[in-house]
């Protein structure tokens, strides 16, 4: 018996859809709108998220070390930093290595690597990099390399210095952008959620008004709140899952327009192939999203109807 009358309500609910013409179709454009804006707002995250992840990589803390450190003692030291559950990466760099990258960089500069030639020494410290797995994490990393310093086996600080006050502004100023972005996402998605729904409501109200004598005439023969709701909810989940459709079927074009044009100038964040590696995920985002739209939408607007 449910399914008789569920069958009849989806039935009832695409007889309106097709019957309402112009009204569903200004319907399911505006939809189209709203989920393609939806959808635009996760590219844009997906590639924001890539940039600042790239970014992330590029900065860390560098610790250079006393020319007389003895490359056991860095060995332990860096056994040490690795405990640290803060720490994702650390590289070295011996004496040697730092050597031959400033000649490789200095390549052209003959006066200085004449004078460089003249000390008769390396004077290049070694050096460790430190990524840590969270930028906000640097703080507790250097505050260790301070409050705990590495020292030699005759008890001396092996440590020269630390670049951690050059690079705290980029880091400081990354760890701003992630969360601001966090939050400025969400803001996003639910102002255009609550726009969507005012405009779907508007829109329906209007399939709504044209059957406005059948559903008089359903209440005074009876018939249950739930019944006379479920034709106009279907409708509307009808447009919002038809246009989400429409949206997925449009991001094959555009995206593979978009990735071959612009690859490039986003570090190699492709749009057509961040589609087709996430599709499941975005289509689930964009059908639920019009599905969640269309059915509430129609709830409000057939409500002030079933309450007067």
């Amino acid at each position: 018996m449910k399914w008789i009358t569920f069958r009849r309500m989806f039935s009832s609910g695409a007889k309106n859809f097709v019957r309402s013409g112009i009204v569903s179709f200004a319907t399911v454009l505006i939809m189209v709108v709203t989920l393609g804006i939806i959808s635009m707002l996760i590219f844009l995250s997906a590639l924001l998220q890539q940039t600042l992840t790239a970014i992330e990589q590029k900065v860390d803390v560098s610790v250079y070390f006393v020319t007389t450190a003895a490359p056991s003692d860095i060995v332990a030291f860096q056994n040490k930093l690795k405990q640290l559950p803060q720490v994702a990466q650390i590289t070295y760099t011996s004496r040697n290595d730092a050597l031959s990258q400033f000649r490789a960089r200095h390549a052209n500069d003959q006066l200085t690597l004449q004078a460089l030639n003249e000390l008769g020494s390396n004077p290049l410290d070694a050096s460790i990099s430190i990524l840590a797995k969270n930028p906000s994490q640097y703080d507790s990393i250097v505050k260790f390399l301070n409050t705990g310093p590495a020292l030699s086996a005759n008890g001396t600080s092996i440590i020269d210095r630390i670049n951690y006050a050059q690079n705290k502004t980029v880091i400081n100023r990354i760890t701003f952008a992630i969360g601001a972005t966090q939050k400025i996402g969400i803001g996003i998605a639910l102002i255009f959620a609550l726009a969507s729904i005012i405009i779907a409501f508007a829109t329906v109200r209007l399939v709504i008004y044209t059957s406005r004598d059948e559903i008089t005439v359903m209440r005074l023969v009876g018939a249950s709140n739930a019944y006379i709701r479920g034709p106009f909810i279907i409708t509307g989940v009808i447009a919002g899952v038809m246009a989400a459709l429409i949206v997925l079927l449009l991001l094959i074009p555009i995206t593979w327009y978009i990735g071959g044009e612009t690859t490039l100038w986003f570090g190699g964040f492709n749009f057509f192939l961040y589609y087709r590696q996430h599709a499941v995920y975005i289509a689930s985002i964009i059908i639920g999203a019009g599905f969640f739209l269309g059915s509430t939408a129609s709830f409000i607007a057939i409500r002030r109807y079933l309450t007067a």
